[in-house]
Parts: C-alpha cells; sequence; structure tokens
C-alpha cells in the first residue's frame, strides 16, 4: 500500500497519486494559490482516492460560504463511495467531513483530535484543527494539540515547519510571547515563504507595539511570497496596522488599494468576498472612520458584496464586519434584513447558532446602533457579550475592531462607567497600555 511522506498509509491506485497527494496537502499547509489545482491533479490520477475527496470537501468548506457548501456535500458523497477498503484513520477523516458539512463543529474537532492523538503525524488533521479552533475562539485547543504532536515531529520531516509556524500562533494567542516568536523564526528559517510563520511572528510584534520590526520584518520576506493565496492579503493588513499607530494614514489607505484590497488582483477577482478579505477590508475602514480619516467611496463595494452574502453565518466573526459595509454607506433597510437573518440562524442548534446568538447578533446590532448614533443602545447591546465575544474567532489585532466599536459607543454615550470597564479589560488583555495605542487614547482624557 502506498504511503505519503510521513509515512501514513494512503488508499490510492498508485505511489504517482499518492505523490500528488502529498503535493496537494504541502500546497495547503503553505498557503499556495494553486492548491486546488493540486487536488484536482491528485484526483485525476485517481478519482476513487478517499483521502484526496475528502481533502476536496475540506478546501471547499474552509471557504466559510454557504454557496460551496453542496460541492462539498459531492465530495463526501465521493469520500463515502471510495471507503469500503480505506484505513481505519481514512474512515476518521470522512466522519470529520460528514460532521462539517452538516455543522457538527464540537464533533468535528473531537474527531480530529482522535486522529491526531492516533496518529501525530497526520498533518491535515492537525492543521484543520488548527484552523477551525482559531475561526471558534478556542487557541487553548490549537495549543494542547501542537504541544502534544509536535515532539513526535523529528526535524526534516516534511511539514515540520508548518507545525511550528502553528506552535507559534498558537503560543502568540494565548499570550506565550518568547515562545511564540522563536518558533515563527525557526520556521522562518527552515522556509523564509512560510507565510503562516511569518503571520505569527507578525502578530507577536503587534501585541508588543514593536510597529518598525514588523514593518522589516514583512518588508524583507515579501519578495519569498510570489504564488502565496489571499493569506498576502492578511499579511499586508498587518502591515498597514503598524503603519495607523504610527499615524502614518496615507500609507495604510496606499496598502489597502495596492494590498489587500485591490480590486484589480487576480486574488481578489477569484473570490471577491473572502471572509478574510472582508474582515481586512472593514475592519481598516471602520478604524480609519473613528479616527475620522476620509476613506472615499471604499465601503461601497463591500456592502453590495454584504447585501449578497445575507443569511450566510458560516463564519460568525465576519458578521459585523458585514454589517460595517452596510451601515457606512447608509444601507439600513439591508442592515435590518441582515438582524432578521441573523435572529433565524440564532434560533437554530448547534454551535454556530450559539455563536450567533450570544455574539455576532448582538455585536452586528450594536454596529448598526452605533451608526445611527443611538450610541447608548450600542453599549447596552453588546456589554453582555464582551467576556466571551472572543468565542466568534479571529486574533487579538482583528477582535480589536469591535473593542474599538464597544469603546467609541461608551465614550459617545457618556457611559463613564463603561469607559472605566473597557480601560480595566485592556489593561488585563494586552501588554500595551492604552496610551500606547491609537485607538484608545481617547479613553484618557
Amino acid at each position: 500500500m502506498p504511503s505519503d511522506c510521513r509515512g501514513l498509509a494512503v488508499t490510492c491506485a498508485s505511489e504517482a497519486a499518492a505523490a500528488a497527494f502529498d503535493h496537494a496537502v504541502a500546497g495547503y499547509l503553505g498557503y499556495r494559490l494553486d492548491t486546488a489545482a493540486r487536488v484536482a491533479a491528485c484526483l485525476d490520477l485517481d478519482p476513487g482516492f478517499c483521502l484526496g475527496q475528502v481533502l476536496r470537501g475540506y478546501l471547499t468548506l474552509a471557504a466559510f460560504n454557504q454557496a460551496t457548501v453542496p460541492a462539498a456535500r459531492e465530495a463526501l458523497a465521493a469520500a463515502e463511495a471510495a471507503s469500503a477498503a480505506a484505513t481505519p484513520r481514512e474512515k476518521a477523516h470522512v466522519a470529520a467531513l460528514d460532521a462539517w458539512v452538516d455543522g457538527r463543529l464540537d464533533e468535528l474537532l473531537a474527531r480530529w483530535e482522535a486522529i491526531v492523538r492516533d496518529h501525530p503525524r497526520d498533518v491535515l488533521a492537525f492543521r484543520l484543527h488548527h484552523f477551525n479552533a482559531f475561526w471558534l475562539g478556542r487557541p487553548e485547543q490549537m495549543l494542547s494539540l501542537v504541544e502534544a504532536a509536535l515532539p513526535q515531529w523529528d526535524l526534516g520531516l516534511p511539514g515540520r515547519g508548518a507545525m511550528l509556524a502553528c506552535r507559534a500562533f498558537a503560543n502568540e494567542e494565548c499570550g506565550n510571547y518568547t515562545v511564540a516568536e522563536n518558533a515563527g523564526r525557526e520556521a522562518i528559517a527552515l522556509d523564509p515563504g512560510d507565510i503562516w510563520a511569518t503571520h505569527a511572528v507578525a502578530h507577536v510584534l503587534e501585541m508588543q507595539g514593536r510597529r518598525s520590526e514588523g514593518i522589516g520584518l514583512l518588508g524583507a520576506l515579501e519578495p519569498h511570497w510570489q504564488g502565496g493565496n489571499n493569506l498576502l492579503h492578511h499579511l499586508w493588513w498587518h502591515r498597514a496596522l503598524y503603519h495607523l499607530e504610527r499615524e502614518e494614514f496615507g500609507e495604510v489607505l496606499a496598502l489597502y488599494d495596492r494590498g489587500f484590497r485591490n480590486l484589480a488582483s487576480p486574488l481578489v477577482a477569484a473570490q471577491p468576498d473572502l471572509y478574510i478579505d472582508i474582515q481586512n477590508a472593514a475592519s481598516m475602514l471602520f478604524r480609519l472612520t473613528l479616527l475620522d480619516v476620509d476613506v472615499g467611496d471604499r465601503w461601497g463595494e463591500l456592502a453590495d458584496k454584504a447585501e449578497g452574502r445575507i443569511g450566510d453565518c458560516l463564519n460568525p466573526f465576519t458578521l459585523p464586519h458585514w454589517m460595517m459595509a452596510l451601515v457606512h454607506t447608509g444601507r439600513f433597510q439591508a442592515a435590518e434584513a441582515f438582524l432578521a437573518a441573523l435572529d433565524r440562524a440564532a434560533a437554530a442548534t448547534g454551535t454556530i447558532g450559539d455563536l450567533v446568538r450570544r455574539y455576532a447578533r448582538p455585536v452586528s446590532a450594536a454596529v448598526l446602533a452605533h451608526g445611527r448614533g443611538r450610541h447608548h443602545e450600542a453599549v447596552e447591546l453588546m456589554r453582555p457579550a464582551l467576556g466571551g465575544m472572543y468565542r466568534l474567532g479571529g486574533s487579538h489585532a482583528q477582535q480589536d475592531v469591535l473593542e474599538q466599536l464597544f469603546a467609541d459607543a461608551a465614550v459617545k454615550a457618556g457611559a463613564k462607567a463603561d469607559v472605566r470597564l473597557m480601560l480595566e479589560r485592556l489593561a488585563g488583555r494586552h501588554p500595551l497600555p492604552p496610551e500606547r495605542r491609537i485607538g484608545y487614547r481617547r479613553l484618557l482624557s
């Protein structure tokens, strides 16, 4: 029976198909733009490759777009049809894909954890767990799995750099900045084009206020990013955050237009409403607007796409960002329809329904209230959600825009107790004092 490059048996027709599967997995780990083409090439060699079909389904769902779910169901059906002769590990992947397609997300994480426990070198189960645990606001699960699996990864084993990059990001999100930076820089030394490792170190530098270092790091490594996918936009967004803190607003807008929201880019043209790109764009425009920076007509194309995604709640953290675009273009009727769709999603059982009900719906309603000048209402809507808002997913740097929303509403509502509440949260949860962060200095006046 063929094996993958880490020694795990795969049920496929040939060594060539196994090698093509390794190539596809490497593309996924490396955020390569051609990953889908690599998967297709693998399945061309062996359409009945069970784990290849699972990978196709996984990558389809990773877009967090309701319109792609039927394609994922097709991949699941193909995987199930090919699973009769599959190994128990491969069948466990089929069961995980079934859980994801059906929205059973707690079961999904548990299934991947079980696979990694039994097969610590199953980098696909590990990396997808890392991805989904992050978007479910569970950094503690990210960290526990990487620390358990990494000792089984020998030096030189293909994918070790990706494991180190995940160790870096998980530790950063859990506040272990020294471990995070060391792991990330070790991964970059192995491969200067490791986008996820670079991303993890960029987060450390953001959290510690090392903005000049961050600009230098991203500028030095950018030549190694050729062939990368939309995560490149997120790295440019990080660079823009450094410039924002330095009050270099012209550079921020230039990075917006030529970098992370370049509407002429083939990456944007291929996926114009990809969740991470929308988050990057809307959160930066919102930050700039709070600072009274003129952002021109940039909100308009985001709002057009928001109207097309009403009712799609597969990534709860994106939902307040869609609302920002609707509000800042005055599309209040669409905003109300958006909230009505969130009410329907909140009534559903399961992980997504719970996240929408507890956090995404009240925060999105607060965005609308804030945009209408009803600042006291925005504060009242958000206050109960603050303690668990991180469960929406997103990093500390990404969640910050929602905290800025609450802070701005509290200041404008004259709610001194809530301003004090936010100052105490900032002091307890962020290594930098508010006076060193541009979005919060006004709280101290």
